[in-house]
């Protein structure tokens, strides 16, 4: 899901060298931090979704990597309970979900100096129109969740202040990469999982009803094109948190 290129960037920009701790914060279902598991000693992924962490713990072992330690929590939950020091912090699509002032300034305690958070997001652009099946997978989504995003108890509302400005009133110095576009190619399937991996998209948020809603997707997307492929073409912005 995640292109070779983020990766390469990241370790280039933090010097990864397998002997380094990283720390994936509201980590999902662990699609980015088993990607650095070749260039650390060991990752610790922590979001307060169980059923994500049961994912990742699931992905994980049927990748055979053992460099990795999923926590079912906060980063308060964890701090309290553990005193380490990560060269790299990733925050992919989760940042907006969090008290994003405490957080920083929890993390730079928590970073050895030449480290520093990278906050991935897709790039965004307020003449970006979503795709015709984007428009059907919204539909069916609001259809079945409700139009307010949910995670754990907390109801969606989109920050006012933005990424960059709570970086700057930080404590860290600020950097903003962007990666070159590169196409995703999704199926139904991975549709349907890339949701499920969402904070916004958790499974349990249905309950019994996630049966007839993967069957009202399905029956929308392949409607719209039934060789059931769909192209997304994906533009990531990179917020770096410096610590120097």
């Amino acid at each position: 899901m995640y292109p070779a290129s983020l990766v390469r960037r990241l370790v280039n920009q933090f010097s990864l060298d397998g002997k380094s701790q990283l720390l994936d914060l509201g980590c999902g279902t662990g699609q980015l931090a088993l990607r650095f598991s070749d260039w650390s000693s060991r990752i610790v992924g922590i979001d307060p979704e169980l059923e994500m962490i049961k994912e990742a713990k699931r992905l994980g072992q049927e990748l055979r990597i053992e460099n990795i330690e999923w926590f079912n929590g906060d980063l308060i939950k964890y701090k309290s309970q553990y005193d380490d020091t990560f060269r790299m912090v990733t925050i992919v699509k989760a940042f907006h979900w969090m008290e994003r002032e405490a957080v920083l300034d929890t993390l730079y305690e928590m970073i050895s100096y030449g480290g520093g958070v990278a906050i991935i997001d897709e790039h965004y652009s307020p003449d970006k129109e979503p795709l015709p099946w984007q428009r059907k997978v919204n539909e069916v989504v609001s259809r079945w969740y409700g139009d307010q995003r949910r995670a754990g108890n907390t109801i969606y509302s989109h920050p006012k202040t933005s990424h960059e400005e709570v970086i700057a009133k930080s404590r860290f110095d600020i950097e903003t990469l962007t990666i070159p576009t590169y196409e995703q190619i999704w199926t139904v399937d991975t549709i349907i999982g890339n949701i499920y991996s969402t904070s916004y998209g958790s499974k349990r948020f249905l309950g019994e009803n996630a049966e007839g809603f993967e069957r009202d997707l399905r029956e929308e997307l392949l409607f719209h094109n039934n060789n059931g492929v769909f192209k997304e073409p994906i533009i990531l912005s990179i917020k770096l948190a410096l610590k120097k």
